[in-house]
């Protein structure tokens, strides 16, 4: 079975790191979406201290990543990255369900 999200090298690294950071034990991380920006929907990701009886599970190299059962029809597909540039760092979603943005970029909407 395919996962609902592919996860990059890089992000794969950053969450390990963030994860080592936290200063406490964690299940892994929790990706969401929140209603939020002009265009309806935003990502959201936490720390997961357990998991749900309903997440989606992707683990890779010993990360564990849940996904809320309210954001997987939306997140189905979707490419999770970490990006590093110049004036700005940070994870970039590439979502083929996506038909839009907003001009800032901070939503988006299916």
């Amino acid at each position: 079975m395919r996962a609902p999200i592919t996860v990059t090298e890089a992000a794969l690294d950053r969450v390990k790191h963030l994860l080592e950071a936290r200063g406490k034990p964690s299940v892994g991380i929790r990706i969401g979406l929140k209603t939020k920006g002009c265009s309806g929907l935003s990502y959201s990701l936490e720390y997961a201290d357990e998991r749900q009886p309903l997440d989606e599970i992707v683990e890779k190299e010993g990360i564990t990543i849940l996904i809320d059962p309210k954001a997987t029809l939306f997140i189905l597909g979707t490419e999770m990255d970490f990006v590093e540039e110049k004036m700005q760092s940070g994870f970039v979603f590439r979502n083929p369900n996506e038909k839009g943005r907003c001009g800032c970029g901070k939503s988006f909407h299916v």
